[in-house]
């Protein structure tokens, strides 16, 4: 590995160093050969290189960098080195290969808290969030993946969001997308952008529940994972749960408790927990085989898992119950039910929600 890392410093032969900057990408993918490379002092010397280069050497000593940052002790040092800075200036450029590295890069960087508040400092939130106007899929993808942790770790997330004009409409756009890549990053998006209820209420606005219902028969875990993410956060605003089991997710949402993902068993646990809250909702899911799948989830060894799945089978329970005790009062004495003053129309809740479990 050293010999590579030393040829960083040969300025004045750029082949050779695009060529060394490649091989050592290609070895950083590796945890084992990351750690060998560092004890050469790998990231700062890319960092110092990540100006007037030639974008053939940039797009390997970004992907490089990228790398590196599956690491989160590399992380520090990535920024303590002012990489961040230098890979946030990257993001205005055209090069469609670099800025897919650089937003991968910054993405990993922004899991770091203190890291994601440097790039807000910067504007690279904001550049970032101007990739998704790109109309390359691939870049947009790659963006708003990026966007994801920055928006998860930012200090003042709800008002970050709200400063970029027209950015809640970009993004519930972008659900039309045709690649299943920028669908699946885009849903990752609104689950964290539906964390503020104010963004929240804005979403709905805009048909984000439509939306996300349109996308519930997908086959695709990556999609299936943020998808039910989006939906279980977009529960919590006013009738959003019921419209999502009038706009027929639910059914759909029951098939993602079958994947051999963990992460999308959990996602669909915690949203069937939330669309659970509304008693047509739960109906929806007994019939749909529900109940069946959530037990045997119950003894996973994750204990979110656990939780939504049992608080999910306690709220169908609840609904099974009270149908048992209706027809039974029924059988006891059909003469007072049928006397019981039927309710119009305009006095039935279209609203009823279950309490937390």
């Amino acid at each position: 590995m050293q010999p590579l890392i030393e040829i960083l410093s040969h300025n004045e032969n750029k082949e050779l160093q695009a060529a060394a900057t490649g091989a050592i990408w290609k070895c950083a993918a590796s945890p084992e050969n990351a750690k060998e490379l560092q004890k050469g002092d790998v990231i700062s010397k890319l960092v110092s290189i990540l100006t007037e280069q030639p974008e053939e050497v940039l797009v390997n000593v970004v992907g490089a960098l990228g790398e590196m940052a599956m690491d989160k002790n590399n992380i520090t040092l990535i920024r303590k080195t002012g990489g961040i800075q230098l890979l946030i200036a990257l993001l205005t450029g055209t090069n469609e290969k670099l800025l897919i590295n650089t937003t991968r890069a910054l993405g990993h960087i922004a899991e770091d808290k203190d890291s994601a508040s440097t790039i807000e400092r910067n504007d690279g939130v904001r550049l970032l969030w101007s990739l998704l106007m790109m109309k390359n899929p691939n870049v947009q993808e790659s963006a708003a993946w990026a966007l994801c942790p920055c928006i998860e770790n930012a200090n003042e997330s709800g008002e970050l969001v709200r400063s970029f004009v027209g950015g809640l409409e970009l993004v519930i756009s972008l659900l039309r997308s045709p690649s299943m890549g920028v669908r699946a990053a885009i849903c990752g998006v609104i689950s964290k952008i539906a964390k503020d209820e104010e963004n929240l209420a804005v979403i709905t606005d805009h048909g984000v529940v439509p939306l996300l219902s349109e996308l519930a028969y997908t086959t695709d875990d990556s999609l299936r994972r943020t998808l039910a993410e989006a939906v279980a956060r977009c529960c919590c605003w006013a009738t959003n749960r019921i419209d999502f089991g009038k706009n027929g997710a639910v059914e759909p949402m029951v098939c993602y408790l079958k994947s051999e993902d963990p992460a999308v068993q959990c996602a669909a646990a915690k949203a069937l927990y939330q669309l659970s809250r509304h008693p047509e909702n739960c109906v929806t899911m007994h019939a749909a085989g529900a109940v069946k799948y959530l037990v045997d989830l119950v003894s996973s060894n994750n204990p979110e898992l656990q939780e939504a799945a049992s608080s999910c089978v306690a709220n169908i329970r609840r609904i099974a119950l009270a149908y048992v005790k209706g027809q039974q009062e029924r059988h006891e004495n059909p003469v007072a039910v049928r006397q019981q003053p039927k309710l119009s129309n305009s006095k039935k809740s279209s609203t009823v929600t279950m309490d937390t479990y």
